[in-house]
């Protein structure tokens, strides 16, 4: 979608407030991408943004993410509108967190990819929906969902501060605050450092 360079300044002025981790040459710069992704999308979105597919690719090529149910929550959460396409704003907006943002951002962007059914709670169900998709299961393993299941028992043992069977917000947040490493407990969500 070509813009005038005014409406450029004006979206890279806004979007530089809004995704305060990008600098302005960095937000042209996610613009300049988006609009190259879009054109080679050629999707049914009328150049307003790309859907699905192209997003999961990009998250594939880019961070090296492969999880069906990842890939699938990660654009839910960027897709805020639930258009089914992400849009220049949850694109710039999305990817501040998702490279730059604080502890308490990933936090509530973790809980919200591990939260399948987005009633508040990581449940025992989710859990180990995550974990099955995100372990190496060995041909060898006679019981492999067993092995899940005690994955799930030991994470709510860690975890479940007010031991009612399935972590809200808050337990979620003291545990990553005591033990950083547990932010993607149920399965990378995030792109690595590099």
């Amino acid at each position: 979608a070509a813009m005038s360079r005014k409406g450029l300044k004006l979206l890279v002025d806004s979007l530089s407030r809004s995704a305060k981790h990008f600098n302005k040459g960095e937000v042209e710069c996610l613009i300049k991408l988006f609009d190259t992704l879009v054109a080679k999308a050629s999707s049914h979105f009328a150049g307003a943004g790309f859907d699905r597919i192209v997003f999961r690719d990009i998250l594939h090529s880019a961070f090296g993410m492969t999880d069906d149910v990842v890939l699938d929550r990660v654009f839910s959460i960027f897709d805020r509108d639930n258009s089914g396409c992400i849009t220049v704003v949850e694109w710039v907006e999305g990817l501040a967190v998702l490279l730059r943002g604080t502890l308490e951002e990933k936090m509530k962007y973790c809980f919200k990819v591990y939260d399948l059914n987005g009633d508040g709670y990581i449940s025992r169900e989710e859990m180990f929906q995550m974990l099955k998709n995100s372990l190496l299961i060995q041909p060898a393993d006679e019981e492999p969902d067993e092995g899940i299941k005690d994955l799930v028992e030991i994470a709510l043992k860690k975890m479940d501060y007010d031991h009612d069977g399935k972590l809200s917000f808050t337990d979620f947040e003291k545990a990553v605050r005591d033990e950083n490493l547990l932010l993607e407990a149920f399965g990378p969500c995030l792109p690595d450092i590099k």
